[in-house]
């Protein structure tokens, strides 16, 4: 329907008892449901991870680990997740999303391992030899490689190769399993032509635990020249990364990986934490110091610190540092970027991301970075073909959101406040614990002539954020000072406090 004539819903799911009393239905596992439906968004619907686990493996359509949330009047925690009319729908093309095109060169998505060893801890292993085959697979120019965070959506989801084909637009899936017996480690993969369906190998790998960096590099030439006979293991060699000194620093850092990307505060500490431990062990692993750099990047964007000079110094110092040790990284590379980025450093910033994406052609990330700059370059057409491409390369990515926040952003810029707080919407519903959306998106309301949701937008920003001022929004965010200053007189409208 068009959207003047749309009714969107907000629907909550849970499984549980219920108590009937003629017609009144009331319990427990109502009282849920109902709260679930308050914190969905429009078009939305949440289940708790109860009635994911039943309706997940049943229905055609992608949930969205939203994680643990606080709800009103529910004494502990609950893990929910979230389907979106707008981002999460059915993927097979019948009533929702066209399936994906495949590129014409060879395309693949490694899904993420299983770990047979019975032991929920050594889940980081089975994650990381994923991280290391995908990283280097995606470093060679004549593939197409889907990012990580859209491939581990499939984690613990029993769907078959040619829906997943269907849903990422690639002709090939790796997967595989990984198991640990003592100081030994066995990993089983098979490389699956989607279409078909069709096995094109499968091959298990023994050794020892400290040879898993070098299980890794076989696995990664085997999927390459089953991919493309053709190609030099020169190409291969090429892309091999700096190892840790110490597989405990290895460990911790694959555990800190997904709350890096969690864009989220508790997430981005815990991060930290667990960064901390990895280069206490190893104090020149260059990921570690790389993805801490990042975590105190988003303290300093995110308003998370008072003190955001310092947060932004210590950023630059862990990034600068991480690029020393290791300066043909593209993830390395591009976390470099975006500190330069925040530091108002344009031209610096520009060099190491598109360095970044001329080493790794399917660096979704480095491409999100990009347009971001281009954002606050104030080139806001540009930064849509950015994020357009990233968006191509992760489609499913929990991570999408901040693409759509750049996007909006971009609006932003422009001088199109109605399509902006459209877009900042669909971002806060993807993601609704990212309330420091609330910041662009409360101005953009005021802009587009929504008085009364830009108030309850500034209100939602005054809970989450009670120190949050103009002066500090300033200090953190880096547009064009034409555009700086019209978000900021927006803000001064609202009642945001100068200093």
């Amino acid at each position: 329907m068009p959207l003047e004539r749309r009714i969107e819903l907000r629907v909550g799911v849970n499984l549980g008892d219920v108590i009937i009393e003629g017609s009144d239905i009331y319990g427990d596992g109502v009282n849920l449901a109902a709260r679930l439906q308050e914190v969905a968004g429009p078009g939305e619907v949440v289940l708790t991870a109860t009635a994911h686990e039943h309706a997940a493996t049943r229905v055609d359509v992608q949930f969205i680990d939203a994680g643990e949330q606080s709800l009103k009047n529910i004494a502990a925690a609950v893990r929910v997740f979230r389907w979106s009319a707008a981002g999460g729908g059915p993927r097979t093309g019948a009533t929702g999303e066209q399936a994906r095109e495949v590129p014409e060169r060879p395309s693949i998505a490694v899904l993420p391992f299983d770990n047979m060893s019975g032991n929920p801890e050594q889940e980081y292993l089975a994650d990381g030899v994923v991280e290391s085959i995908t990283a280097a697979l995606s470093r060679i120019r004549s593939f197409f490689v889907i990012a990580r965070n859209s491939a581990f959506t499939y984690k613990d989801m029993h769907k078959n190769v040619r829906e997943i084909g269907r849903e990422l637009g690639v002709g090939y899936i790796l997967e595989g399993s990984v198991q640990r017996a003592g100081g030994r480690v066995r990993i089983t993969v098979q490389l699956i032509e989607t279409v078909g369906g069709a096995h094109i190998w499968a091959e298990k790998y023994d050794g020892a635990l400290d040879d898993i960096f070098e299980l890794q590099d076989r696995i990664t030439e085997q999927v390459a020249g089953a991919l493309q006979p053709s190609i030099r293991l020169a190409e291969v060699e090429r892309v091999r990364r700096k190892r840790p000194q110490d597989l405990g620093a290895y460990g911790y850092t694959m555990q800190a990986m997904p709350r890096v990307w969690a864009l989220e505060k508790q997430e981005a500490e815990r991060a930290l934490a667990l960064l901390d431990k990895a280069l206490e062990i190893d104090p020149d692993y260059p990921l570690a110091l790389a993805l801490a750099a990042w975590c105190w990047a988003q303290r300093s964007v995110y308003s998370w610190v008072t003190n955001v000079s310092d947060a932004k110094a210590r950023a630059l110092s862990l990034g600068e540092r991480a690029a020393t040790l290791s300066n043909d990284e593209p993830l390395i590379l591009a976390v470099l970027g975006a500190v330069h980025t925040f530091a108002r450093n344009f031209g610096t910033a520009r060099v190491l991301l598109e360095r970044a994406i001329a080493l790794d052609p399917n660096a979704a990330w480095a491409l999100s970075r990009l347009g971001w700059l281009e954002v606050y370059s104030g080139r806001p057409e540009a930064a849509h073909a950015y994020f357009e491409r990233a968006l191509r390369l992760s489609p499913l990515d929990p991570m999408n959101f901040n693409n759509h926040v750049g996007i909006a952003s971009a609006f932003q810029v422009a001088g199109q406040p109605a399509r902006a707080a459209d877009e900042f919407l669909r971002a806060l519903h993807e993601r609704p614990n990212a309330l420091w959306i609330h910041r662009n998106l409360a101005p953009a309301l005021l802009a587009a002539g929504r008085e009364e949701e830009a108030k309850a937008s500034r209100d939602a920003l005054a809970a989450a954020y009670p120190e949050f001022t103009i002066a500090r929004f300033k200090e953190a965010m880096v547009f064009d000072p034409g555009t700086l200053e019209r978000i900021a007189d927006d803000l001064r409208k609202l009642g945001v406090p100068e200093a």
